[in-house]
Parts: structure tokens; C-alpha cells; sequence
């Protein structure tokens, strides 16, 4: 396959995860406003603010996961897709093909 059908995959999966994330954030973001329509006299609001602290943790760690997919996106356009953001050298393709927002070889991941 050539570099450019290459990229362009790429770009496709990484724009695919993007869209996904940014639905399942969007999600956790409506779920999270209904909590906040509970009485704070509620007989389980411990379980309500447990469940808002879950959902603000796995909000946070999609915000970082849409970052690195950003990143991604960006070192794709900038043509050094594929390359150890800590040393320059090329990520593992099996690597890649695992984690396409791999940002550094798996030596300083």
C-alpha cells in the first residue's frame, strides 16, 4: 500500500475514534447535568456524587484521549506522523496499528 493510501487510513481512523469520543463525551456530559437535578436531600446522594466523580474521571481521561487524536491529526497534516515525539525515530507499525495516536516509541512511552 502507498504512503499516501496509508495516511489517508489513518486520517480515516483517527477522524472515526475522534467523532466516537467526542459522542461518548457529549453523552457523559448530559448524564452529568441530570445528576445535578437531584435533591441534595436525596437518600443516595453519595451514590449520585460517587457516580459524578466517576463520570468527571472518564470524562477527563477522553478530553486526553481526543488530545493525543488532535496531535495525531495535526503530525499527520505536518508529515512526521509516525515518529517518536522524544527521539525522532520511527514508532513500531504494529505499534501504530495498536494505539494510532501513539505519540512515542514504546522505549519513552
Amino acid at each position: 500500500m502507498a504512503q499516501q493510501d496509508v495516511s489517508v487510513a489513518v486520517r480515516h481512523e483517527l477522524e472515526a475514534e475522534r467523532a466516537d469520543l467526542a459522542a461518548r463525551l457529549d453523552e457523559l456530559e448530559v448524564s452529568s447535568d441530570d445528576a445535578l437535578a437531584y435533591d441534595d436531600n436525596f437518600a443516595d446522594s453519595g451514590q449520585v456524587a460517587a457516580e459524578q466523580g466517576e463520570n468527571h474521571a472518564l470524562a477527563s481521561t477522553i478530553r486526553d484521549q481526543l488530545a493525543d487524536i488532535e496531535r495525531a491529526l495535526a503530525r499527520l497534516d505536518e508529515g512526521n506522523y509516525g515518529r517518536c515525539e522524544q527521539c525522532g525515530n520511527p514508532i513500531n507499525p504494529a505499534r501504530l496499528e495498536a494505539v494510532p495516536s501513539a505519540r512515542f516509541c514504546i522505549e519513552h512511552a
